[in-house]
Order: structure tokens, then sequence, then C-alpha cells
């Protein structure tokens, strides 16, 4: 009687490595997952990631423990992710910056993000909002530019540090429209409105959340937003890709895992994730703090990552910049 063909072995040894991580999936998940947070408590990304994890704890039937791991711009907590063991029991509460824009503008990264990871969903879009002073005399984009080609380098914008988005959206405006603009750096949201509102800056593009009270009052102008469509929470107010066509910057959120990670897990956390945000009560959470819910799927974040790798990687090119 002829013994088996080499076939059959490699099927058999195949079906024996395999069955284990099926097994795993099947009980997945049997112990806590860890939500690794890389921004510091209370921020935020705390606004999202907190009740997220509450929905996706009782989704799932495990406890989801949302774990703070800041520093670097969000790239320790990446980094951390990026180590982790591909049994999804550790996931990533992704953010555009150590995402698309650190591997742009840092040397020496300790990951590859088209390597390491694996996109489950972008969760919301996130628009940052260009305003200015009330005594500028400039009620659109096209009317600052315009300034600012009449006085180059004079008219100054504040941000919330060096390859911020709220530095390099005001980078890609002054590029794009080809004009000359001072920058002037900040640690944190605050001190940039106080120094708005003191007259000490001409413009900012700041956290629609963070600036909506001061527009609604009248203490700064809105000219538009950052994303590449209008946002839901102020939809009169036009982007700047209509003045520039192309410009976005788009503080999105969203889920990853490690690399690795069972394409069974990676659904199943997608399809809770999106779940979650369809909820009423955190759809209108969201919706208050100036987000937009996307829910995509792992694919089509995967090529929002792409995108977003190449729009970051033209713009440090062109300008030079490189932090740390």
């Amino acid at each position: 009687m002829p013994g088996p063909n080499r076939r059959t072995l490699l099927a058999a040894a195949a079906g024996a490595l395999a069955a284990p991580a099926a097994m795993a999936q099947q009980g997945w998940p049997a112990r806590p997952i860890r939500l690794i947070n890389p921004w510091t408590p209370g921020g935020p990304a705390d606004a999202i990631a907190r009740p997220l994890s509450q929905k996706l704890t009782e989704a799932l039937g495990q406890p989801v423990v949302m774990e703070n791991r800041p520093g670097a711009n969000g790239t320790i907590g990446m980094t951390a992710v990026a180590r982790s063991a591909p049994d999804g029991y550790t996931l990533f509460f992704s953010h555009v910056g150590p995402v698309a824009i650190s591997p742009n503008f840092s040397p020496n990264m300790q990951y590859d993000v088209l390597r390491d990871f694996a996109p489950i969903t972008q969760l919301v879009s996130g628009a940052i909002v260009l305003v200015v002073r009330p005594d500028v005399p400039a009620g659109s984009v096209a009317e600052l530019i315009a300034l600012a080609r009449a006085r180059p380098g004079e008219i100054s914008y504040g941000s919330v540090g060096p390859a911020s988005t709220t530095h390099l959206a005001g980078e890609m405006l002054a590029m794009m429209g080809g004009v000359q603009m001072l920058h002037v750096p900040y640690q944190g949201s605050a001190p940039v409105v106080t120094d708005l509102l003191g007259g000490r800056l001409h413009f900012a593009f700041i956290n629609l959340a963070g600036v909506l009270p001061q527009i609604e009052a009248g203490s700064v102008r809105a000219l538009a937003v950052s994303t590449a469509r209008r946002m839901s929470r102020v939809p009169d107010l036009p982007t700047v890709a209509e003045t520039l066509p192309g410009f976005e910057v788009n503080s999105w959120y969203g889920m990853m895992a490690p690399a690795g990670t069972p394409a069974a897990i990676i659904d199943r956390v997608h399809r809770e994730s999106v779940a979650a945000l369809r909820a009423p009560e955190l759809a209108a959470q969201l919706r208050n703090q100036g987000l937009d819910i996307e829910g995509s799927s792992p694919e089509e974040y995967g090529r929002k990552i792409r995108d977003d790798l190449r729009r970051w990687g033209e713009l440090a090119r062109a300008t030079g910049i490189r932090v740390g």
C-alpha cells in the first residue's frame, strides 16, 4: 500500500499549524484587551477612545482597557503596539500624527507603518479650522493669501508645536498659496488662542471643538475648515480646498492592530467599532466635538493611510522640515 505523497504531507502540516490559530480566533476574546492610546489622559483623544472602549467591552464580553502611552508625538505608544503579539489582545487607537506625519518628518522611526500594522477602520474625521482675529482685513482664504502676498513674512500664525497638524496646515497654506508667513510655535492650543485674542497673532489653525466658543462669540472669525469636505458641525463654513484644490489636513482617529493579527479578529473589531460609532448617544457626542463619523473598511482605511503618507511626504520634501 503506497504511503502518503508529498502534497498530502504538506497539507497535513499546514492544517496542523493552522488549527491552533483557528481555535484561538474562535475563542477570542478570552481575556481583557488593551487599547493603546498614544496621547495624555484627559485630552481630545480620550473623549473618543474612552466611550469607544466601553462600547467594545459591552459588545465583546471582555474588558477593553484603555492604556495611555503618551510621548514623542504619539510614536512611543505606536512603537509599543508594533512590538506586541498579533493575537488580538493589543489594539491601537491610531491618529494621523504618529501614523502618517511623524514617519515623514522625524528620522529614525522605530516602526514601519505599512509593514508593522494592520488597519481596522478610520473612526472619525477631525477638522482644524482657520481663524483670524477680528481686525485682520481678510474675510476669506483668498483674501488672507492676498494679504500675505502684500506683506511677505509679516503675517503670523500660531501652532501647538513644530510638525503638528496646526503647524503643517500653515505650511501647506503658504506653499500652495505661494506666500511667506511667520510661524510661531506654542505648547498647546490655549496660549495660541490667548495670543490670537490678544492681537499678537494674525491667524491660526485650531481644533474645531477647541475654538468653537470663540467663533460663536465673535472673538475670532472663522474662514475655512481643513478637511477635504465640509464638516457637519459647521456646514456653512467652506473648506480651504474650495480655494486651494487638493488642500487637506484631516486630524483623523482610527483603529489598528499589529501586522499579522488574524483577519477574523480584524473583521470583528471593525464590525463592533462601526456599530459603536452608530450608537445615537456616542454619535451625538462625537458630532458635538466637531467630528464626522467615518467607519471605513480596513481596505479603505489602508488607502487613506497610504494617501496621507504620500501627501505628508511631499510637504516634508518641499519644506525640509525635520523634528527630533
